[in-house]
C-alpha cells in the first residue's frame, strides 16, 4: 500500500495490526518512560533485568536446558475474549523472565486439558543455544504422540478474539 509518509504508515500499522492487549502494554510502557518516570521505573527495571539474567546464567552453568510450562493455564478457546487485563497479563507470566533475560525459548504442545485445550511446554536455553533447544523440542515431538491427537475445534460463545 501507499502511505503519505513514514508516520502514517506506522500509525495505520499499529492501529490495525495490534490487538487491544498489545496496545495496552505499549501504552503502559510509553507512560513509564515519559518525563518524570524514566528514573523511577526504567533504570530500576534495567537493574531487575540484570538480576534475572544473572540468575539464568547461574542455572545454565549447571544445566543445558530448562523445561517449564508455557502458561499457568491451557490455551484460551478459539475466539475467546478475555477482558480482564490481569488475566491476560498472567497468561504469559512464565515467558516474561525469558524475554527479560534475552534468552532463547520455544513453546510446543505437550498435551491437552480435560476440556481438550492445548497445554504448552517451554524449553529454555542459554544465550546462543537455539540449536540445543530446537533439538530438544524435536526429540520431544518424535518421542510423544501429542501431535497425533487433534483436538476438536469449537469456538467460544463470545465474539472477538483473545488479543
Amino acid at each position: 500500500e501507499d502511505y503519505e509518509d513514514l508516520s502514517s504508515m506506522y500509525q495505520r500499522n499499529r492501529s490495525e495490526g495490534f490487538g487491544s492487549e498489545v496496545k495496552r502494554r505499549i501504552m503502559l510502557g510509553t507512560y513509564a518512560l515519559s518525563s518524570g518516570y524514566y528514573d523511577a521505573y526504567y533504570l530500576k527495571a534495567q537493574k531487575v533485568r540484570t538480576l534475572i539474567k544473572e540468575d539464568f546464567d547461574k542455572v545454565f552453568s549447571k544445566y543445558d536446558i530448562l523445561v517449564t510450562p508455557t502458561s499457568p493455564t491451557p490455551a484460551f478457546k478459539l475466539k475467546e475474549k478475555v477482558s480482564d487485563p490481569l488475566t491476560m497479563y498472567l497468561s504469559d507470566i512464565y515467558t516474561v523472565p525469558i524475554n527479560l533475560a534475552g534468552i532463547p525459548a520455544i513453546s510446543l504442545n505437550c498435551g491437552y486439558s480435560k476440556s481438550n485445550l492445548p497445554i504448552g511446554l517451554q524449553i529454555i536455553g542459554k544465550h546462543f543455544s537455539e540449536e540445543t533447544i530446537l533439538r530438544a523440542a524435536f526429540n520431544f515431538e518424535q518421542n510423544n504422540d501429542v501431535e497425533k491427537k487433534k483436538p476438536s475445534i469449537k469456538p467460544a460463545k463470545h465474539k472477538g478474539a483473545a488479543e
